[in-house]
């Protein structure tokens, strides 16, 4: 078989949030047609533990520690080089005389880079053809969070999403094809980057549709009787501190007069201070938990009131694999084609999500199953496609 290097900023496995469950699945389907050389980043000591499996897949794999507190320490450099933060961040010797021995010594002139940052380890030297997934149109994340802060913390937002949309652009010259999570995002950078268009392709993220699945059986994690409204996602990542907040503080307060009883569990690993701070007899913040599934299952229904947010959101669709009725807001929904004949409800501001929240609640559980959004999971969203057209791409 054909030698592939395959470079990610964190490594792609366990498949338990966002930007792992794509890499993972984008990894595991590459071995079946090529041999994997996979160079990847470790910024948690628990993620050591499953290098072994990534092993037994790939023709050899090659991991660095990376510190959080270091790298955003190193990440300062940028501001007297002038490039995106991001960039010094990943910047590593060691990870570059890997790529550099890897690519020559096995001939390899195939390169799939996850993640636009890990691309400045591809140098014009190296003679191989370059496919990035950028998964999301990240300097247009930035600049959503400068709109959203004040002070210090708006100018350096802005100029990261200054300084890293000029990286985007560039690398996207470099690569073969530069592919988007959904044709939405892929849309948005053709506007951003209108000479790149016939290079720029969308695969959208897939859902695992037997794991998640309303026919497990699982104990229920909650207090009886407790009727449960649900959050699932990383809880040290910004957009989803900033959208349970907003949910616990300023919507939660006009359900709970209607239904006293009802609880909103939070769902999710790191919780930040912030998110510790919501706790209390109406708000369980969890941390990290083995398996969310349960949780998702035995709760009434999933809410996702992201204010910020960029690509396709995989616990709106883990939650419709899961035949979960689902409120969210129209950022939360921007990468998933809406259909009207979904149980899915949008609501962007305090009183349309509280509405939706009511009327929903007045429903009895029993009747809480949607196999319209199942269906739809399964129809649209299967790894088996969405993989394939990865495999495919490589191949033109």
């Amino acid at each position: 078989m054909e030698n592939i290097l395959f470079l990610a900023h964190r490594i792609p496995y366990p498949p338990n949030k966002g930007d792992k469950i794509r890499s993972y699945h984008f990894l595991s389907y590459l071995t079946v047609t090529y041999n994997v050389h996979l160079g990847a980043f470790i910024d948690d000591s628990n993620d050591w533990q499953f290098t072994k499996k990534l092993h037994t897949i790939c023709a050899e794999t090659f991991y660095l520690k990376i510190n959080p507190l270091e790298a955003k320490i190193r990440s300062l450099r940028g501001l007297l080089t002038g490039e995106a933060l991001s960039l010094p961040y990943y910047r590593n010797r060691a990870m570059q005389n890997w790529v550099d021995s890897t690519i020559t010594k096995n001939s390899i002139n195939k390169v799939f880079v996850f993640s636009s940052v890990m691309a400045q380890f591809i140098k014009s030297t190296h003679d191989v053809e370059m496919y990035v997934d950028f998964v999301d149109v990240d300097s247009d994340k930035w600049q959503q969070y400068a709109a959203n802060k004040t002070g210090l913390s708006a100018l350096i937002y802005q100029r990261e999403s200054n300084h890293l949309h000029n990286y985007e652009k560039y690398i996207a010259a470099k690569a073969k094809f530069s592919i988007f999570v959904s044709e939405q995002e892929a849309n948005l950078f053709k506007q951003l980057a209108p000479d790149l268009t016939k290079k720029i392709a969308s695969i959208n993220n897939g859902v695992d549709t037997s794991y998640f699945s309303p026919q497990q059986i699982f104990f229920s994690p909650y207090v009886l009787n407790d009727d449960v409204i649900v959050f699932t996602g990383a809880m040290d990542y910004w957009p989803n501190v900033d959208a349970v907040k907003w949910f616990a503080e300023d919507i939660l307060p006009n359900i709970l007069i209607k239904f006293p009883s009802i609880k909103f569990y939070i769902v999710g690993s790191r919780p930040t201070k912030i998110v510790k701070a919501l706790a209390n007899d109406s708000v369980v913040v969890t941390g990290s938990v083995e398996d969310i599934r349960p949780y998702i299952l035995h709760a009434k229904l999933a809410v996702a009131p992201l204010r910020i947010a960029r690509g396709i959101q995989n616990k709106v669709l883990e939650a419709m694999a899961m035949g979960k009725y689902v409120i969210a807001t129209s950022a939360a929904m921007e990468g998933i084609t809406y259909d009207k004949s979904l149980d899915v409800f949008i609501g962007d501001n305090i009183d349309d999500f509280s509405i939706l929240l009511n009327n929903l609640l007045l429903k009895n559980i029993a009747e809480m199953e949607s196999t319209n959004n199942r269906k739809y999971v399964i129809d649209n969203y299967s790894w088996s496609k969405n993989a394939n057209k990865l495999v495919d791409l490589l191949l033109e």
